[in-house]
């Protein structure tokens, strides 16, 4: 009885909450969706901090579930994590007042990736339990969504992919004998846009380590590809740094 309490009251907070995200936050539309399949896929994009989960679970065009780290569903890890991913690298002097704020968004935090349209990931064991999930959603109709950029520079537009989330579509295989299609998908927050580009299908007859490198790298690559393509914008790059640094896609 308690449990479903807690249930309701969290999922009433998060629909305020995503009221009021959804009000501040710019409308994003959808470019290139011609080219995302009639059927399940993974879309691939680029992080821009945390404007493409954003984006994504306000904008995107059709059904989906966002892959988010698994430590920001659960409250008593979220101020840890939040405070090492996204402020670790704030100036000494300021770095005290990102730890207290790190404690203070972990309840509304875990209020809204637990109510949302995501599915949590783990780098240890319970990566399976990411693995079935998305598996299960991808054959309910819906697409998943992967933004797996870390911190390792590929170019001035796009940071290195770590490329286990193509282990997906072997796993998509092995329970449906059907394989599946990665779609690049370039997130622009200045121009307020999700790009997608021309999908890629996953070979299940492939070498597993070598279909990990090629579907990764061509994400990367037509993610790179798409962002040179369009008119001169500032791009909004993974890791945490000064807005006077940010990049621009020329």
């Amino acid at each position: 009885m308690r449990q479903n309490i807690k249930k309701k009251i969290s999922s009433a907070v998060f629909v305020v909450i995503r009221f009021f995200v959804r009000m501040l936050y710019p409308e994003i539309t959808a470019e290139g969706t011609e080219n995302l399949p009639d059927g399940p896929y993974i879309a691939v994009g680029n992080h821009a901090k945390m404007n493409g989960p954003i984006a994504c679970e306000l904008y995107y065009p059709g059904p989906h579930y966002t892959w988010t780290a698994g430590q920001m569903m659960k409250v008593r890890e979220i101020p840890s994590y939040a405070y090492r991913d996204f402020w670790s690298a704030k100036p000494g002097y300021i770095r005290w007042a990102y730890k207290i704020f790190s404690y203070i968004i972990a309840l509304p935090a875990a209020c809204v990736f637990n109510n949302a349209a995501c599915i949590g990931v783990y780098h240890d064991t319970r990566i399976i339990s990411t693995f079935r999930d998305t598996v299960r959603k991808l054959q309910e109709g819906a697409c998943a969504v992967i933004f797996p950029e870390h911190n390792v520079p590929y170019n001035n537009l796009v940071w290195e992919f770590q490329d286990r989330f193509v282990d997906t579509a072997r796993l998509y295989y092995r329970k449906t004998g059907e394989e599946i299609s990665f779609v690049p998908m370039y997130v622009a927050p200045r121009l307020k846009k999700l790009y997608f580009g021309e999908p890629v299908m996953y070979d299940h007859t492939a070498d597993k380590e070598a279909e990990r490198k090629r579907i990764s790298k061509a994400m990367m690559e037509s993610i790179t590809e798409i962002a040179r393509s369009l008119p001169e914008h500032t791009v909004v790059p993974y890791p945490n740094i000064p807005k006077r640094c940010y990049p621009t896609n020329i």
